[in-house]
């Protein structure tokens, strides 16, 4: 049966023909003649509302998302607190100029993210710079990293994806079609191996490891092309996520903060895909115990609308008036939607329910790993879980035919999908979207064993 005209597997999922519908079709076809190809879209989806876990799209179709906007909308699609909280600012005011006045709520989400600062050798105080994005928190975080230390060098990780603009896709590591064409981009950067905590050899330790995997890697570059007095920062996603959702083993991160402590480097956490319960913590480095010196945030912070920020160690934050700024950041329709969100993740424990769902997905996908060969990987943390696949197929395909069957996911890294679903994602849709997957996946290996692949 071709995903086209595929059953659903549940009233919950809705799907009433071919896709795209008919009013789909017709919107594509006019969003291209004007919008830019490289948007890349994936999906030929045109939503038009959308509720917890569910987005309805222009011609009544319903689809259960496993996506989330890219790991973006942890409280679910247009949660009644956090649209509250933004219809009853907008009301009041909806711009001030962060940079210029004390914006409304710009103190009091500053104040929340300081109370979430992850524990360690430091006991001060932390202080955030709020902007729009993620991309614009990793360039604040290299500025401040520079101006603090007085050096340029950056050290990032193959696989590693910290955003678009220029000096954050300096850093930036996961596809070559993400930095091709757009060189020569700054100066000093070395990117190392970041390692699969899947792939630690039988019978050895993983944290002799992990941590002999952070440690060979820096004593190679420091002694031949990257002298230490001239590194800046490490910049580092706890959890890979464009690279495959890759999960670190334990040993590494504990390690690069002995080395950072070291050699004066300071460690930039690059929480804009892991923050804000995702993984069952406020941030994922507390998986490892490890605190670092700035972290940047977006995404999971206030689940939609355009917030993010850099926290850093006030130590560090010691850099004059206008020396970086940002017209929009910090909105007060931003930082009331922030507030709203957190409320809600603390609230609802969404975190706890982060850990419960994501372990229920990891022992049904480990399932199906035994039962289909095509599935030869099975990782996470919490509700951040990456499926890789084997070469015969291509995990592109299989996002587009749970596509067909009413099922929202998204690749990542070479050959994976991505579970990044809500954060209040409950167990029958968690199930449900585990089915969908496990009949595409079957019926993707009966079509290779017949053709003999």
């Amino acid at each position: 049966m071709s995903p086209m005209t595929a059953p659903a597997l549940s009233t919950g999922i809705e799907i009433h023909g071919p896709l795209p519908g008919p009013k789909a079709a017709a919107h594509i076809e006019r969003d291209e003649k004007v919008t830019s190809n490289c948007l890349g879209r994936v999906y030929p989806l045109v939503p038009e509302r959308g509720e917890g876990c569910w987005i309805t799209d222009v011609d009544g179709n319903r689809f259960l998302d496993f996506f989330a906007g890219i790991a973006v909308c942890a409280t679910g699609h247009s949660h009644p607190v956090v649209v509250k909280a933004v219809q009853e600012q907008a009301a009041r005011l909806i711009h001030a100029g962060g940079s210029d006045v004390y914006s409304p709520g710009y103190a009091e989400l500053c104040e929340k993210l300081v109370s979430m600062a992850p524990q360690g050798s430091y006991s001060g105080d932390w202080q955030v710079f709020l902007t729009n994005s993620g991309t614009e928190a990793v360039e604040g975080a290299l500025k401040l990293a520079r101006f603090h230390t007085g050096r340029q060098r950056i050290i990032g990780f193959l696989g590693g994806f910290h955003g678009r603009s220029m000096g954050s896709l300096s850093v930036t590591a996961s596809k070559a079609v993400q930095r091709r064409g757009f060189g020569p981009l700054l100066s000093g950067v070395t990117h190392l191996h970041f390692p699969n905590r899947s792939h630690c050899p039988a019978g050895v330790d993983e944290t002799t490891w992990g941590r002999e995997m952070a440690l060979r890697q820096f004593h190679e570059i420091f002694t031949t092309t990257t002298p230490s007095e001239e590194v800046a920062a490490v910049i580092v996603e706890p959890i890979q996520g464009e690279g495959g959702y890759i999960v670190p083993p334990d040993g590494f991160f504990q390690a690069i903060r002995e080395i950072c402590d070291h050699h004066g480097i300071v460690f930039i956490a690059d929480e804009v895909q892991t923050g804000f319960g995702r993984t069952g913590k406020n941030f994922a480095i507390e998986h490892w115990h490890v605190q670092p010196d700035v972290i940047c945030m977006a995404k999971g912070i206030s689940s939609g609308v355009p917030v993010g920020g850099f926290m850093a160690k006030a130590t560090m934050m010691q850099w004059p008036p206008a020396a970086h700024g940002s017209t929009w950041g910090g909105s007060p329709i931003g930082c009331a939607a922030a507030l709203a969100n957190i409320q809600v993740i603390e609230d609802e424990d969404l975190a706890l329910n982060a850990v419960e769902q994501g372990e229920f997905l990891m022992a049904r996908f480990l399932e199906l790993q035994t039962e289909c060969d095509l599935l030869v990987d099975v990782r996470g943390i919490g509700l951040m879980i990456g499926l890789e696949l084997s070469p015969k197929v291509k995990a592109a395909e299989w996002m587009e035919r749970c596509f067909h069957r009413g099922l929202l996911t998204l690749t990542a890294g070479v050959n994976n999908i991505r579970l990044c679903p809500p954060l209040i994602v409950n167990r029958a849709e968690a199930e449900l979207a585990f089915q969908v997957m496990r009949e595409v996946l079957l019926e993707m290996a009966r079509r290779v064993d017949v053709v003999g692949g």
